[in-house]
């Protein structure tokens, strides 16, 4: 069980209920288990599991929703962390990279769980497990391109979630600069 407590972590992120969480995982390793001789030698395990706790995700938990939650494309402002600092700090290389590498606290898991849940799974196998592309692919069932997809977009709807949380802990400050990352 050396891969249950990152299951537990994304199934946690999935479900957004610690009880449903803990009951996703077991589905899943009832179900490895069941199935143990489908999995083969020295392929990524981890990435196995992650497929099946996926899967189960997909198929038990998402029909019990009435309609997911959507969101519209054009909502999407594919540049609006940049043109938000590029007013205040135009020197910033990549400010997505310096206003993420930051900050993650509540707030931050709150925008996550927050995201439309094709986004979140997404998101959460690529930032918080470190999947490639390909894995999460993999995982989810789809192809590469529509794991990029939703990875831009879920960043983009991520960072205009933030932003008012950065403003409230003092980042950017009214002078430019960033008072949140200088505690």
């Amino acid at each position: 069980m050396p891969h249950a407590d990152a299951l537990y972590r994304s199934a946690l992120r999935m479900t957004r209920n610690e009880d449903d969480a803990a009951d996703l995982v077991q589905e899943t390793m009832v179900k490895a288990y069941r199935f143990w001789e489908k999995y083969e030698a020295g392929s990524n395990a981890k990435a196995w599991l992650f497929k099946i706790m996926t899967n189960i995700f997909i198929n038990i938990y998402r029909s019990r929703s009435r309609t997911p939650k959507t969101i519209a494309y054009e909502d999407i402002d594919e540049n609006f962390l940049q043109g938000q600092l590029a007013a205040l700090k135009p020197d910033l290389a990549n400010p997505e990279r310096e206003f993420f590498s930051k900050v993650f606290d509540n707030d931050v898991r709150k925008a996550m769980d927050e995201l439309p849940e094709d986004f979140r799974v997404v998101v959460v196998l690529s930032f918080l497990e470190e999947f490639s592309y390909q894995e999460i692919a993999d995982i989810v069932g789809i192809n590469i391109g529509t794991v990029k997809s939703r990875l831009h977009r879920g960043r983009k709807l991520l960072q205009k979630s933030l932003w008012d949380y950065a403003k409230r802990n003092g980042f950017p400050s009214s002078r430019g600069g960033t008072a949140l990352f200088h505690n």
